[in-house]
């Protein structure tokens, strides 16, 4: 759990199906056995992605993101593609010669999507980014938290996490429990836990698909802007 970081729990060797983000999952050589990413509900139909929000305070007079820029920027981790990596992919288009740094100080890491919302309610940030994914969860479990918030940018959709299991783990047993998965929204006992978890199902992804995230902090890197602000 939180503020444990999650690449304790990545290196063990007795995982079955766990949640890895794609960019850390992308950089060891996407190699580990796939079960399944799940299908969030606001994503694309029948689609496994998501994006990243940039979050404000619902009562900030902010209408663009740029209108941010100067100010302080959360972010979760630095390993992290929807707390890291994709808003600097996003926020590499305003960069300039003239302007390298858009922000005037990072509030970080704050280790989980949460932890970015709850700076920006609190005033120790002025943005952030939040996962899709997570925001929905959010909304759906905490309205409390999220009534002062509000999304005022995102980025492109890429695909989302995937379930994993260990390094060298058993191939064939991590395709079979994905099938399962993959059957859950035909279930009608599945069905009501799948909307609970804001999930329209769960799809097989490739691969490859996540290179994307590689792609993006190359991009990130070559333009010199390798830390996010």
């Amino acid at each position: 759990m939180a503020p444990a970081p999650l690449e304790l729990l990545w290196a063990r060797d007795d995982l079955a199906a766990v949640f890895m983000c794609g960019w850390p999952f992308a950089r060891e050589g996407a190699v580990r056995p796939i079960v399944a990413a799940p299908i969030p509900l606001t994503s694309p139909p029948g689609q496994a992605l998501y994006r990243s929000h940039f979050i404000v305070r619902a009562d900030r007079a902010y209408k663009l993101l740029a209108d941010t820029f100067g100010g302080r920027l959360a972010y979760t981790v630095d390993s992290s593609h929807s707390g890291y990596n994709a808003p600097r992919h996003h926020l590499l288009t305003y960069r300039s010669h003239e302007r390298p740094a858009l922000y005037g100080a990072t509030v970080g890491p704050l280790i989980t999507p949460r932890g970015v919302v709850e700076a920006v309610l609190g005033g120790e940030a002025d943005v952030g980014p939040v996962d899709s994914y997570a925001y929905d969860l959010l909304c759906r479990h905490d309205p409390a938290l999220m009534e002062d918030i509000r999304v005022l940018d995102s980025t492109e959709w890429v695909p989302m996490p995937l379930l994993v299991g260990s390094l060298g783990g058993d191939a064939g047993a991590a395709r079979a429990l994905g099938l399962v998965l993959r059957c859950a929204a035909k279930d009608p006992v599945a069905r009501p836990i799948l909307a609970d978890l804001a999930l329209a199902g769960f799809a097989l992804p490739a691969a490859a698909d996540y290179s994307v995230t590689v792609e993006w902090d190359a991009d990130a890197r070559d333009s010199g802007y390798e830390i996010v602000m």
